[in-house]
Order: C-alpha cells, then sequence, then structure tokens
C-alpha cells in the first residue's frame, strides 16, 4: 500500500496580524503568513503532487527493468533438456559446500520456487564473498540486495508455465532441472 500524504493547507494565524505589536508588527506577519509561508504550503503541495506522479513512473520503471533483466538472466539460465543434468566445475564444489550437496540445494531451491506467494522467482544468489544463498523475489521489483548478485533463476510466474503445467507448478520445478544450464551458472558465479 502506497502511503498518500495529505496536501497542506494554509493555517490561519491563531492572533490578529497586529497583536504581536510592538515587537513584530502588522505588516511583518501579513508579509511572512500570506506570503512567505503561503509560498511554502503552496510549493510543497506541487511537489507532493509530483512525487505522487514520480512513485508511479519509479514503480513502472523497477518492475519493468527489473522484470526483463530477471528474464534476461532465466533465458540464459536454461539449454536443451539433458538427463542427470548436474552441475561441474566451481560451481558444483560451490553448491556442495555452501548446501552440503546438490541434493539439498535442489530441494532447497525447489521448495522456494514452489512456495514463492503468488508470483514472484527463486533465485541462488552470490554474496562478493562467493558465498551462495536461496531466496524469493515476490514479482521483480526488488531485482537485487547489496552484495548480491543472481546467478540462477526460475521464474513462477503463471506465464511462466501454466499452458504446460496448468496450475501444477512443483511438477514445473520438477521439470525445470532438465533444462538448468549449468556453463551459464558457472559463467556467472566467477
Amino acid at each position: 500500500m502506497v502511503v498518500v500524504m495529505k496536501t497542506l493547507n494554509i493555517i490561519p494565524l491563531p492572533y490578529a496580524y497586529e497583536e504581536l505589536e510592538p515587537v513584530i508588527s502588522k505588516q511583518i506577519m501579513e508579509l511572512h503568513h500570506d506570503k512567505h509561508y503561503a509560498a511554502y504550503v503552496n510549493a510543497a503541495n506541487m511537489a507532493l503532487e509530483k512525487t505522487e506522479k514520480n512513485r508511479e513512473v519509479m514503480r513502472d520503471f523497477s518492475f519493468n527493468y527489473n522484470g526483463a533483466k530477471m528474464h534476461e538472466v532465466f533465458f540464459a539460465n536454461m539449454r536443451k533438456a539433458r538427463e542427470n543434468n548436474l552441475p561441474e566445475g566451481n560451481i558444483s564444489e560451490m553448491i556442495n559446500s555452501n548446501f552440503g550437496s546438490f541434493e539439498n540445494f535442489q530441494k532447497e531451491f525447489s521448495l522456494a520456487a514452489s512456495s514463492v506467494e503468488g508470483s514472484g522467482w527463486a533465485v541462488l544468489w552470490k554474496d562478493e564473498d562467493n558465498i551462495l544463498s536461496i531466496g524469493q523475489l515476490e514479482k521483480h521489483n526488488l531485482l537485487g540486495l547489496n552484495g548480491m548478485k543472481p546467478i540462477l533463476v526460475l521464474d513462477v510466474w503463471e506465464h511462466a508455465y501454466y499452458l504446460d503445467y496448468l496450475n501444477n507448478r512443483a511438477e514445473y520445478v520438477k521439470g525445470w532441472w532438465q533444462v538448468v544450464n549449468w556453463d551459464d551458472v558457472e559463467q556467472r558465479f566467477k
């Protein structure tokens, strides 16, 4: 939910302009209240209007830009289906090191993919120390976390599987492991 700030109103003085005389003149109070203060209120309301419009633009940009970037990784992360499609090299070693075994990693990643609330992604992240972790992204406005780079992503929006698997996301996730392009994941890991 986006919190929309209320516009400001020019609040009248709780006293007459001349009531502060002789310390502050009526003329100063009129100028200060009716011109300067009123100008701040009006400018703040104009800025607030722009901010509300920019929120929509920022959300649209974030949603669409990150959606495009996530799909670029997703499409590159796949290749022709292979039986016993297992990682090799550094990525295999890091998966075993970080998760205990490929089977543990696959189970955890599959669970993350199957349990994303609504539409989103399962992500294998790499941090700047090459530590791997699994996460979920609901939708895709947030492409990454500070210091984290997505190296393997699985799109679990219904458009990615519904025609083939209907509402059986778990079956889609199970089949997806056959098409993971471990060479691409290895390159992203470097």
